[in-house]
């Protein structure tokens, strides 16, 4: 039974650890662009990147990666060295 315990206690930890990179719109970047950098720096595929970069000229920003923050923060920092607003939530 302890190790049941022990596996969900480590489950939580890591859903915890769990971060959001978010994507903010802007008056400046265009679609193709949006599409270009997330196909390239978060590895989607092409439909995922145009329906991302649609909410975020909906919505004003668009979660489009999880993952524990080592693995996000190369992808933001990319991000931004492309002129795209974003940071880790």
């Amino acid at each position: 039974m302890q190790t049941l315990e022990q596996n969900e206690t480590e489950v939580l930890e890591l859903l915890v650890d769990q971060k959001d990179l978010v994507v903010f719109n802007d008056d400046y970047n265009t679609f193709d662009h949006v599409i270009e950098s997330l196909i390239k720096v978060c590895k989607h595929e092409v439909e995922q990147a145009e329906q991302c970069t649609w909410i975020i000229h909906f919505n004003g920003k668009c979660q489009v990666k999880r993952g524990e923050y080592e693995k996000l923060e190369p992808m933001c920092t990319a991000l931004l060295e492309r002129g795209i607003s974003a940071e880790i939530q």
